[in-house]
């Protein structure tokens, strides 16, 4: 049974998993937003509490900033941000929490990213906005930088 606050996305990556999460990890601007979008980092705390401070740039000029906290960040296995957090332990939103998570499979690695959410309202109007072909866009960006080279 599915938890209806909480929308996923997966794919199988014909990578291992080091090279999956070093593209994940080290090349995230290039994969974290659905393109022709741009994602810009301007702070990025690799550990749990640390600042998470991201800037979307629409092709038409569209500014859209995401500021939050890492809850989570397991080296060569997950990190999880929310926005529920801000700046010095601000409240904020709250939105959701976002895992994304790595694991063998096979000879490749499998991807998941959820989105969890407080209520199930938001999880249906983040499903509304276009969660899965954006967040499908983003996964399909990974896998292509991870089996292309």
């Amino acid at each position: 049974m599915s938890d209806p606050k909480e929308l996923s996305i997966t794919r199988f990556i014909d990578a291992p998993p080091e090279k999956v999460w070093d593209v994940m990890s080290n090349r995230i601007e290039e994969w974290w937003c659905p393109k022709p979008w741009r994602a810009e980092f301007a702070n990025l705390q690799r550990r749990p509490g640390g600042v998470s401070n991201c800037t979307m740039y629409g092709p038409d000029g569209e500014v859209h900033p995401h500021d939050g906290m890492v809850l989570a960040w397991d080296e060569g296995k997950r990190f999880a941000f929310t926005d529920a957090i801000v700046g010095d332990l601000e409240p904020a939103g709250p939105f959701m929490i976002g895992i994304w998570s790595i694991e063998p499979e096979g000879g490749g690695t499998r991807y998941t990213a959820k989105a969890r959410h407080w209520t199930e309202e938001d999880s249906k109007r983040h499903a509304d906005m276009g969660f899965e072909p954006g967040w499908g866009a983003c996964a399909d960006q990974l896998k292509e930088l991870c089996e292309g080279g």
